[in-house]
């Protein structure tokens, strides 16, 4: 997406569209693999070299309050973002560390939610071997 067609989708959410946002926020949407807040620094600093850390959490943080990214907290030691933000499952593999997106029925979520609760985000995950890694465990 053109940095003015994000600028405008922050602008609509109430975020004022700054380099770092943009930057961020393009680089959620354009690599969808679930990156920590360092894979995204570190991904980042080459082409912004005055982007710091702190940058890169603030605009996190900011891009998470206005609904426009998700944390993904399927890692004990470390969150991930996705800027996937509709209702989708997510599969950790114990192996090679790598998340993935699965499809999920979005009422079938809801109905998860117990009785007398408004449920704003449901979140599935699971955690195994992913194609590739489990015929290597036998």
């Amino acid at each position: 997406m053109a940095n003015q067609n994000l600028a405008a989708v922050l602008s609509a959410h109430g975020v004022r569209p700054t380099q770092q946002r943009i930057a961020v926020f393009d680089y959620l949407l354009t690599h969808p693999t679930h990156p920590s807040a360092d894979t995204i620094y570190n991904a980042l600093s080459k082409q912004y070299p005055v982007f710091s850390r702190t940058t890169i959490y603030n605009s996190l943080n900011t891009l998470l309050e206005a609904k426009l990214i998700r944390a993904v907290n399927i890692s004990p030691d470390e969150q991930r973002f996705d800027g996937n933000i509709r209702d989708h499952g997510h599969f950790r593999c114990v192996s090679c560390g790598e998340i993935f997106d699965f499809d999920i029925d979005p009422a079938a979520l809801h109905a998860l939610c117990p009785s007398g609760f408004q449920g704003e985000q449901g979140d599935i995950f699971f955690t195994g071997l992913c194609p590739h890694c489990a015929p290597l465990r036998h």
